[in-house]
């Protein structure tokens, strides 16, 4: 996720922010499962993802309060 990416989050609703929420860790929970499984090799994506969460839930955390 670049600065573009996250000023567009900064705009969007908070409901919205929480179904991003939701499907990026639904969409960690299928990595790493796969992961797991042995399907998949690429640790990069869930790097990313728990950076996501991590993201969206500061922005969340601001926007609640």
């Amino acid at each position: 996720m670049d600065k573009k990416d996250f000023s567009e989050l900064k705009n969007k609703p908070l409901q919205e922010l929480c179904r991003d929420l939701a499907g990026t860790r639904e969409s960690l929970g299928r990595m790493r499962f796969d992961m797991a499984a042995g399907k998949s090799k690429n640790v990069k994506d869930i790097k990313n993802s728990k950076k996501t969460i991590a993201r969206l839930l500061t922005l969340i955390t601001e926007k609640s309060s």
